[in-house]
């Protein structure tokens, strides 16, 4: 569905990204990750056809964004961070207008589609959101409208730069679920940025994690906390020999052992099997892994953590 291959952007001299390659499946729902500068933005604007590459290329179902960048917006919905809004309108009028530039043939019933999928015919006060001003809605629901223009045309994939970006957490909550729904019920492609990391853990199912510019990981969240984490380890006849023991075992970053033979063990890859393997000559009794939080992992990929 959306293929990026050495993909690269300068301005002059300053390096935005470079080299970056991930896919994105159909119906997958992938997070794109990364401190301030990290180049998500960029990345996100190539897709969308607001912004030409300077290196590489990036194809939505098989289509070169820059060759055929109308085809390719066809199937796009994108939310910048600044939703594109024009407060002084009414929103259905919004919608419709947004709905007519895209080229859609029915605008009434695209309109009404959008609308809907967003939750903006629902009232709010006396009214419905859609009957209103924009500029006199709350940020989450103006946050609506900005995905309403987004879906207007009924769009395979979506592109969404930090969806959730100065909202509140129940107004959080609530596009989380909206996101979540609009995925699984019409199967639709998500590529969404963002730096808080509930809104990845509850929606998305793969990450890719930018930094400095460049793909730094590309895995499922599982995956991803499957490669590092802590173990706990405990064996029968703990000794200096035991602990030497699992400290040569490959991936092991620490260790600290506590009182009853327990050992627990700082690991930076999946190595339980070689862990057991090693405590067995000491009586194994018991051996669990302790993920890593979302967050950690992403310190530690983007040099937040030692």
């Amino acid at each position: 569905m959306i293929s990026v291959t050495g993909l690269g952007k300068r301005y002059g001299v300053i390096r935005a990204i470079e080299d970056v390659n991930f896919t994105v499946n159909r119906g997958e729902v992938v997070g794109l990750l990364g401190p301030n500068g990290a180049g998500k933005t960029t990345t996100m604007r190539i897709l969308a056809g607001c912004l030409g590459a300077t290196a590489g290329k990036a194809q939505v179902e098989g289509l070169d964004v820059t060759a055929h960048p109308k085809e390719v917006k066809r199937r796009i919905g994108y939310l910048p961070e600044s939703p594109p809004l024009y407060k002084s309108m009414i929103v259905w009028d919004y919608v419709a207008f947004a709905a007519a530039i895209k080229g859609v043939k029915d605008i009434h019933g695209a309109t009404e589609r959008a609308l809907s999928q967003v939750g903006l015919l629902e009232d709010v006060g006396d009214r419905p959101a859609a009957e209103r001003i924009i500029g006199n809605l709350s940020k989450g629901f103006q946050q609506r409208v900005g995905l309403a223009q987004a879906l207007v045309h009924d769009p395979d994939v979506l592109v969404l730069d930090e969806p959730t970006s100065g909202l509140d957490p129940a107004q959080r909550k609530e596009i989380r679920v909206l996101l979540q729904r609009l995925a699984h019920e019409s199967r639709r492609t998500i590529i969404l940025s963002t730096h808080v990391l509930a809104d990845v853990e509850d929606i998305c199912s793969r990450v890719v994690v930018l930094d400095k510019g460049t793909v730094v990981a590309e895995d499922s969240i599982t995956s991803l906390r499957r490669q590092g984490g802590r173990v706990r380890l405990v064996v029968a006849q703990p000794s200096s020999a035991a602990a030497e023991a699992l400290r040569a075992v490959a991936g092991v970053r620490a260790l600290e052992r506590h009182e009853d033979g327990a050992y627990t063990l700082t690991v930076s890859q999946e190595c339980r099997a070689d862990l057991a393997a090693a405590a067995v000559p000491f009586g194994l009794l018991e051996l669990g892994h302790q993920a890593e939080s979302l967050e950690e992992i992403f310190l530690k990929m983007t040099g937040g953590e030692e």
